[in-house]
């Protein structure tokens, strides 16, 4: 399975300790030196970037289609265009990847995407996890990552923690 990931799930789950939850899903998975550059290099010292460093389940690739790489630029970060053209370039079974706009991008090429809350789901009905709702209160609290109320109260109902 090719799975390409962004820089958002990676750094978020590296900052409440659950990067294993990635390694537990997928086995490996690819990351654009983009994303590369934005955790490793940029986020030098935060969540994510030993981790990507050192572990051997992370690997990165180069995007050979710059072209694509600029178009999707218009629109994106380069961390988010490098992803999305990676995941075309590689055949990606999956991209993760939470950005509302990169899920637009994503889609017009018919690719398979997920965000963090669906792999938490994943995760779940996996038995990879117990209860969701200390690891949404923890990406809230110690990630800084922002979920609706709504939105928090539905995927504890899909997760049937209600």
């Amino acid at each position: 399975m090719i799975i390409v990931s962004n820089t958002s799930p990676i750094i978020n789950l590296a900052a409440i300790d659950r990067l294993d939850i990635l390694h537990k899903l997928f086995g490996n998975i690819i990351i654009a030196e983009a994303v590369y550059h934005e955790i490793v290099i940029i986020g030098a010292g935060q969540p994510g970037a030993n981790e990507v460093r050192k572990y051997d389940w992370i690997t990165t690739k180069k995007v050979s289609n710059k072209s694509l790489v600029k178009a999707f630029q218009l629109e994106l970060d380069d961390g988010e265009a490098e992803a999305i053209a990676l995941a075309k370039e590689l055949n990606a079974d999956l991209l993760l990847i939470d950005e509302k706009i990169g899920r637009k991008v994503a889609s017009r090429f018919n690719l398979k995407y997920v965000g963090l809350l669906g792999l938490l789901i994943d995760a779940k009905s996996n038995g990879m996890v117990g209860n969701i709702k200390p690891l949404l209160d923890d990406l809230k609290k110690r990630a800084g990552f922002w979920i609706s109320e709504k939105l928090y109260s539905r995927i504890l109902e899909i997760a049937n923690e209600n």
